[in-house]
């Protein structure tokens, strides 16, 4: 089975961040063991938010296998992110 992440990069101060997070519990939830969604404070982990390269919140990372292999910068619909997650399982 492969490995699907979806890295979420956020700010508790970010309004469209706090927009996002509904959708993305509700793909943790519908999609199960399937994908793994990671929470990231970009306030208290700058050293990823170094490491991805992120210059704005929200920003959703989906990694394959330790690769990434999509991004997209402010709140992503949730058809928009089943549609990306799917093609990778």
């Amino acid at each position: 089975m492969s490995n699907v992440v979806l890295l979420d990069f956020s700010a508790t101060w970010c309004g469209p961040c706090q927009m996002q997070k509904p959708i993305l519990k509700e793909i943790e939830d519908e999609m199960g063991d399937k994908v793994e969604v990671k929470l990231i404070d970009v306030d208290q982990h700058p050293d990823l938010a170094g490491k991805y390269g992120i210059h704005a919140v929200p920003t959703l990372i989906i990694e394959k296998d330790g690769a990434e292999v999509r991004r997209f910068t402010g709140v992503t619909s949730k058809d928009v992110l089943n549609s990306e997650l799917s093609q990778l399982l």
